[in-house]
């Protein structure tokens, strides 16, 4: 393992940190969690192989570079964003935090997730497993890359995903 390498306890506070921020709708910070050639990417509940399909060539609910990353977030914050205004409330929770290597300074983490997002009088709930890309950055953890594979047969009962998961 590398000096670089990012152990299971600051993997799991780190993700527990990034958690905080997007119930908290500190969005912006969470936006600066990520490094300039980031992706953000929520596979298709249709995905035959969510976790190996690439956005080139498959059906994505959201697969976002920084500029769009750093859109989204301060989009959600404005009023004008019609279908988060008023916002949500939302409740990730985030368990089974795994190191599953590392290579050149990137710790490839999974972890399992629950969102549940509370809008108007309908709760929902969101629930799969998080694969990220994570590295040291001036010496702070930073997100190469975070897919959402939801274990949802479709998003039907959810409605539109507004929220970040």
């Amino acid at each position: 393992m590398s000096p670089q390498a990012i152990t299971r306890a600051e993997a799991e506070a780190f993700l527990y940190d990034e958690a905080e921020l997007l119930d908290d709708w500190r969005l912006p910070e969470w936006a600066a969690l990520f490094t300039e050639d980031a992706v953000y990417e929520v596979a298709s509940c249709s995905s035959k192989t969510p976790t190996t399909d690439s956005p080139d060539d498959s059906l994505f609910l959201i697969s976002d570079r920084i500029d769009r990353i750093r859109g989204r977030a301060t989009r959600l914050m404005k009023p004008t964003a019609h279908a988060e205004f008023p916002r949500s409330k939302t409740r990730h929770m985030i368990s089974n935090v795994r190191v599953r290597g590392e290579d050149g300074g990137v710790s490839y983490v999974r972890a399992n997730f629950a969102v549940f997002r509370t809008k108007e009088v309908t709760t929902t709930t969101y629930m799969g497993e998080l694969h990220y890309r994570l590295l040291r950055a001036s010496g702070a953890i930073r997100i190469r890359s975070k897919r959402a594979v939801l274990d949802l047969n479709s998003l039907h009962d959810q409605g539109r995903l507004t929220i970040i998961l």
